[in-house]
């Protein structure tokens, strides 16, 4: 109330204009658009617990954004997510068994009597493993092929396949070479690598791939594999070779890097496409100085990593 002594009239509540109002308001909220949905925030101003959609996320009922061009958006690749799937965990080779083979075993020396017996490999009787060769410095064949094929089955493993070794420096010497064969086989492998490293004369440098050559003669039939293993052995040799920098063989396969044998029972005895990867000459000094380096270790997994892929991808 005022003290100029003008008097105002009583005020008197007007109900169906207050109705009015409020009828009005609810109007402007409906051309909002419908389903347009109302966030109660608590005193304080902090979002309720439940029913808050996140800051920049559509409100539950909003129909999602149209694509540009129009037609349907598509819905989320649940691979595509991370934790769900295989977002965070490369699967080209899901479902893929794949064998290993480290040449030789660090133990043979040990066992000179055991390996020097001879197993059946078909068409003749070889030795059931040999030492392996080393390098002038003393760096074993048989330490670097484990080494290699250690890091390839974390890659191989990383992208979904399941990897079986023949061996893993946990046996007092081999296994024989049939052992080796029959260990793909058994394990229906989709395919299979016996790494190792060449011990040839200085001056032969390089690495080459041995494939399986037609082999029919007792237990051995290499007639089923000798296609598969051959595309086996071209993608692994240029996956080889872009990886590592790595020439392939100046004294072995013409320049091709490949080599066919029948000789070696881990080729005539497996069931599975399978081949040899000689990585390099351990008696030659340039291809020493690149097999005992971790660096380019790694280097040969992922090439022979590569070269398995691409061949199982194909």
């Amino acid at each position: 109330m005022s003290n100029n002594g003008s008097t105002f009239p009583p005020y008197r509540r007007r109900p169906r204009g207050a109705l009015l109002i409020t009828l009005a308001l609810l109007a402007v909220v409906a051309a909002a658009g419908a389903g347009a949905r109302l966030l109660w925030h608590p005193p304080g101003g902090n979002p309720s617990p439940t029913g808050a959609a996140a800051p920049g996320s559509p409100s539950p009922g909003t129909p999602a954004a149209e694509p540009p061009g129009g037609g349907t958006a598509p819905a989320p690749s649940p691979t595509s997510q991370t934790g769900r799937g295989t977002g965070t965990t490369p699967a080209g080779l899901r479902g893929k068994t794949i064998l290993l083979d480290p040449g030789h075993n660090p133990h043979n020396a040990d066992h000179t009597q055991q390996i020097a017996r001879l197993v059946d490999i078909g068409n003749d009787r070889k030795e059931c493993d040999t030492t392996g060769t080393a390098t002038n410095g003393g760096y074993a064949e048989a330490a670097f092929t484990l080494d290699v094929v250690r890091r390839a089955r974390t890659l191989l493993e990383a992208a979904g396949a399941k990897v079986v070794l023949t061996q893993d420096g946990d046996r007092p010497y081999g296994p024989c070479v049939d052992e080796r064969a029959a260990a793909g086989n058994a394990a229906h492998a989709d395919a299979a690598v016996s790494v190792h490293a060449d011990g040839s004369a200085p001056g032969n440098r390089g690495f080459h791939v041995i494939l399986p050559d037609r082999v029919t003669a007792g237990a051995a039939d290499t007639a089923p594999i000798t296609g598969p293993s051959r595309e086996l052995g071209e993608r692994l040799a240029a996956d080889f070779a872009a990886a590592t920098g790595s020439a392939r063989s100046n004294y072995l396969g013409h320049g091709t890097g490949l080599d066919v044998r029948a000789d070696l029972g881990g080729l005539n005895l497996s069931t599975v496409p399978k081949v040899f990867i000689e990585c390099g000459n351990m008696r030659d000094p340039r291809d020493a100085a690149q097999l005992t380096d971790p660096a380019w270790r790694e280097k040969a997994a992922r090439g022979i990593t590569k070269g398995i892929t691409d061949f199982l991808t194909r």
